[in-house]
């Protein structure tokens, strides 16, 4: 059986590939999760990880376990969560951000059921704007929200991913690109995205926005929005292109915008974040209850 710490350290490193952040989000030495992985390592009785002297990355088996200790590893998370809570009790104010429609639907219909449960709490559900990114958590006007990621903030704390979507590319309906099938990372050579200004982290905005194409081609930027309708408003207007969610094209149909489906790209991740230092049992019953919404 894994030891706890076992577990957080392969995990994150799995996601991180890289043993310096590992190290850091988990707040022990990088020769302490070297040495936890060789352990693992050896109990499994092969390499889990190929190192180089500039890259991590998972082997096949390794890979495998991962896809396998996820999802328990959350069930687990999300159990305990909602033992705490019900040890403790539920109750006080909690302030629910949301940058989505598909999120808003998500937190309020988790909200609602929270409620049932546990009448006396009090949970309101705001929109952040477009380049609001996740200042309002370390403002202190809201207590958790739902992000795409990766946020990787050494003062915040983030759930398993809640909602998984197909990436497109905004286009401009009369753009050369925009009768495309499909379009792949390199299509991106050339183009002006539009990205939210303001607070968003740079790592945040290179991973959602690059600058390049995998072969090193320019990917220019475009002007910045501050909400979703700028945006579309951009992109309407011929001045760039902008990287967004398949569903996207449900809920914000415009006759004047193309969403092409962008292939060769992971899918977008969205989930729960919150100030580490001000968890509480409401905001724990809180993400539990994200967690298992249908």
């Amino acid at each position: 059986m894994l030891e706890r710490y076992e577990l957080e350290a392969f995990l994150t490193l799995a996601e991180e590939l890289h043993f310096g952040r590992t190290a850091e989000l988990l707040g022990v030495s990088t020769g302490r999760i070297s040495q936890t992985v060789k352990k693992l390592e050896r109990r499994v009785g092969t390499p889990l990880f190929a190192r180089t002297s500039r890259s991590v990355r998972l082997t096949p088996v390794g890979h495998a376990l991962y896809e396998d200790l996820l999802p328990a590893y959350r069930r687990i998370g999300a159990a305990l969560d909602r033992a705490t809570a019900a040890g403790r009790g539920v109750h006080g104010r909690l302030r629910v951000g949301f940058g989505t429609p598909w999120g808003a639907e998500l937190l309020t219909a988790a909200a609602d059921t929270l409620l049932a449960l546990h009448p006396g709490c009090e949970i309101t559900v705001h929109e952040v704007p477009f380049d609001a990114g996740v200042r309002a958590l370390r403002e202190g006007t809201l207590d958790v929200q739902c992000a795409a990621f990766p946020v990787r903030e050494p003062d915040l704390s983030t759930g398993p991913a809640v909602v998984t979507d197909e990436r497109v590319l905004l286009l401009p309906a009369g753009h050369p690109l925009a009768g495309r099938t499909s379009l792949c990372p390199e299509d991106l050579a050339g183009l002006d995205l539009i990205a939210p200004g303001g607070a968003s982290p740079d790592r945040w905005l290179d991973h959602h926005y690059p600058r390049a194409t995998p072969s090193g081609a320019p990917v220019g930027r475009g002007p910045s929005a501050a909400t979703w309708q700028e945006v579309l408003s951009h992109v309407t207007a011929g001045r760039g292109a902008s990287p967004g969610a398949a569903r996207g094209a449900r809920y914000h149909p415009r006759p004047g915008v193309a969403y092409v489906p962008l292939r060769d790209v992971p899918p977008l991740e969205y989930g729960l974040v919150w100030p580490t230092a001000s968890a509480s049992a409401l905001l724990r019953a809180f993400v539990a209850a994200v967690g298992t919404a249908p």
